[in-house]
């Protein structure tokens, strides 16, 4: 499944235009971009926790040289699902 295909879900549940499905699916996921950009949790019942944590420096080498390189510390996005997700998946 991809945005489309999520954008057309929600339409044929709200049954209202594709336009407005489509800029509630945008909000939702500019809602969660947004939070996890201020270094909050979103937290989702039935689905699980978006969140962020931080990445350690390291040295990395370049794959063509073999010359080490320093990858700098960076914060990265991070999902855990919920149980009820990892039920209904098995």
């Amino acid at each position: 499944m991809n945005k489309a295909d999520l954008v057309a879900a929600v339409h044929e549940v709200l049954g209202s235009t594709k336009a407005d499905a489509e800029r509630a699916v945008e909000t939702v996921i500019s809602s969660i971009i947004t939070t996890l950009k201020k270094g909050d949790e979103v937290s989702i019942a039935g689905l699980g926790i978006f969140a962020t944590k931080m990445r350690d420096a390291r040295t990395g080498r370049n794959p063509r040289t073999g010359e080490a390189v320093e990858i700098p510390a960076v914060r990265v996005p991070k999902f855990r699902a919920a149980k009820a997700l990892k039920d209904a998946v098995k």
